[in-house]
């Protein structure tokens, strides 16, 4: 059978062939590729050279195949994941996890690491070459080269059951949004619901054959405006609860793998001579340890409480004046919040929705990314396509007349692609068979779909969203390094979030709202005033959400930080951790443990503190943008020379020094969020 996962791409700029592969060509080209690059392999271990150039460079060349393919494989099953490829994952990812294991625990090939490592200071070397040698050694000393063969050996069985725990977590959350559907039948609970939503329910339940009916799944564009606009309270809760327990008690219940992961993780950190996963976490973080995480949460919480605080009693008043609710819940917070914006500062998502066109919005980053970077996006239908939503663009450097990368964009919600919004490097850059190659680079996300009548009206959330992504997407194309390991956002788990994080600023900015938010059926500009409120709106209520972002952080840290075995009942662990974060009362039977995708099968673990860490970093580096004018080209070329194309190649305090000329001030965040 011919396998084009083993042939070279000729598509234009060797993009993926897409169009061409199918679920069973994964694992025969798995095994071919891993079988030549075990042969090469041991060609490798019997050479007796040590230099830079031998132990890196031809070791990455070795395993670029499989590296392709896996590469190719892990991206399809978070964007375009049907039921056959589903069923090869299990067997895929052990086989994977297996290979680097083989690699990472050979004694031959780590002793060849650590002689080049041992003499990298005789040996030629740019700051760049010594900084891969240095991640290399440790990368290896990190997944257990220097332990003795039977810890080994346990390792390498800790791998490969996390492997698949992760992947049944993933894959049971995912089934579990599927599986949940709320029909309406009578019109009158329909009441609020701005009526693109309900042609959107009305289209849903004419795919799933209810006709007559209503039909509301729990992808976020459906499940965030019912629990915003629906005025029937007694359904907000029931589409609240579906949401808030998924995976928890049912035929997808993930509690069991969730504390299996943490053993897994626990024991091998301890194998590895740290205390905690936490601990073995943080040594390749900026904050470095978990005491410094938990001080830089708790500063954040005395500071973010009161606000909350009032903020909550302003709910809570405001549902007992116009409902006479006296029991405020969480399922009430979405609903009174939107009419307390539309009461405060007079505006609200619907009103905005009609500004924000996706195409428009799209338009407008890519003429943010042109002011700032000189980039051109010119969008081609030459490039082969995983599934018909997705779009391809090619990228310039307009200054330098050269080609950026590939980029690929994937924006509406469907059952074989998982929630969330994320970037990805299809195709990192760095070298390749001795060329330096350029990114093949997409952000996918799951926005309000267009309808039969209306196009995609974004909320200003989804529009944060892509802007945040889009961040990242630049980090990964405008990488300029040598070395894929260290390319784009190959750096620092709390340092990954800044080039993201920043760019939700400019949304807020009427210099940048001016370039694309227009009325899509009359074409008018969005109004001065409507860009005050945007503005104005940018901290409203920032009490309670920044105690919600510390609650999920304060919840990974103690998971990640405790006795695996004192999780016991994950509900009440969950529940003792976050209390003091949290101000809406207990709701039985719903849990954030069990749909907690981010830290049990994302990259996240002991890492959630992130958000709130790079929040410092970008509050501080967008004041210095602002000092000098939100598309200054020359504060924008520090950004993109001393962040965006360095990578993982410095340290980054470092690198932010030298972009900002200090550390980052705290204080920066807590202005802009109004909690100083």
């Amino acid at each position: 059978m011919k396998n084009p996962l083993l042939e070279k791409p000729n598509a234009p700029y060797g993009a993926y062939p897409f169009d061409q592969i199918k679920a069973d060509h994964f694992l025969p080209a798995l095994k071919a590729a891993m079988d030549t690059a075990r042969l090469k392999l041991e060609e490798f271990k019997q050479s007796k050279k040590t230099d830079f150039q031998h132990v890196i460079v031809e070791k990455g060349d070795i395993t670029e195949q499989v590296d392709y393919i896996a590469g190719i494989f892990f991206n399809l099953h978070s964007a375009e994941c049907p039921e056959d490829l589903e069923k090869i994952s299990p067997e895929f990812t052990e086989t994977i996890t297996r290979f680097g294991n083989d690699i990472g625990l050979d004694p031959v090939i780590f002793s060849k690491i650590k002689t080049c490592y041992d003499s990298r200071f005789v040996e030629t070397l740019t700051p760049e070459e010594l900084t891969i040698i240095e991640k290399s050694y440790k990368s290896f000393v990190r997944n257990g080269a220097l332990l003795a063969d039977s810890e080994k050996n346990r390792v390498r069985e800790l791998d490969e059951r996390m492997a698949k725990l992760t992947l049944i977590f993933s894959q049971n959350v995912l089934k579990a949004t599927n599986d949940y559907l709320l029909e309406i039948t009578d019109k009158k609970d329909l009441d609020g619901l701005p009526d693109s939503v309900i042609e959107a329910a009305a289209e849903l339940a004419e795919k799933k054959e209810k006709i007559g009916s209503w039909c509301f799944s729990l992808d976020v564009p459906m499940v965030l405006p019912f629990l915003t606009y629906a005025k029937n309270r007694e359904l907000r809760k029931k589409i609240f609860l579906a949401n808030s327990s998924k995976a928890l008690n049912d035929k997808y219940d993930n509690q069991e793998a969730l504390k299996e992961i943490l053993k897994i993780r626990t024991e091998r950190a301890k194998i590895l001579g740290f205390n905690t996963h936490a601990d073995y976490v943080l040594e390749e973080r900026m904050a470095m340890s978990p005491k410094k995480v938990m001080d830089f949460l708790e500063e954040l919480f005395i500071k973010a409480k009161p606000h909350a605080e009032k903020e909550y009693k302003k709910l809570q008043a405001l549902a007992k004046e116009l409902d006479g609710i006296q029991d405020f819940q969480r399922y009430d917070s979405a609903f009174y919040s939107e009419i307390l914006k539309k009461r405060e500062l007079d505006i609200d998502d619907e009103m905005l929705r009609p500004y924000f066109k996706l195409e428009n919005v799209v338009d407008g980053i890519f003429k943010v990314a042109h002011k700032l970077y000189n980039l051109s996006f010119k969008e081609i239908f030459n490039i082969p396509k995983y599934h018909e939503d997705v779009r391809t663009f090619e990228v310039y450097d307009e200054e330098t007349k050269s080609f950026v990368g590939l980029f690929y964009t994937d924006f509406f919600p469907r059952v074989t692609k998982r929630g969330g919004a994320w970037m990805s490097g299809i195709k990192e850059q760095g070298l390749y068979q001795g060329k330096v190659e350029r990114p093949h680079i997409m952000i996918v996300c799951n926005f309000t779909k267009p309808t039969k009548t209306k196009p995609s009206l974004l909320s200003l959330d989804e529009v944060m969203t892509l802007y945040h992504e889009f961040g990242h997407a630049l980090h990964g194309l405008l990488s300029n390094c040598k070395y894929r390991d260290l390319s784009g956002t190959s750096v620092f788990w709390d340092f990954v979030e800044l080039p993201s994080q920043i760019m939700e600023n400019w949304v807020l900015e009427k210099d940048c709202l001016d370039l694309f938010a227009v009325h899509y059926e009359t074409g008018e500009k969005i109004p001065n005033d409507l860009v005050k409120k945007i503005k104005a709106s940018g901290s409203f209520l920032e009490g309670l959400g920044t105690l919600r972002q510390l609650s999920f952080a304060f919840l990974d840290m103690a998971y990640h930080s405790s006795d695996p075995d004192s999780v016991k009942d994950v509900l009440e662990f969950e529940s003792k951790t976050i209390d003091k974060a949290n101000l809406f009362p207990k709701i039985p039977g719903t849990c954030i443990s069990t749909a907690f995708s981010h830290i049990f099968a994302g990259g996240y673990s002991a890492g959630y503190y992130s958000y709130k860490w790079a929040e410092v970093l970008d509050a501080d580096a967008f004041e210095f943008f602002q000092t000098s004018g939100i598309f200054n080209r020359d504060v924008a070329k520090k950004f993109r020379e001393n962040i965006l194309e360095k990578g993982g190649t410095e340290h980054p305090m470092e690198l932010y020094k030298k972009f900002r000329g200090q550390e980052p001030d705290v204080s920066a965040l807590l202005r802009r969020a109004g909690l100083h």
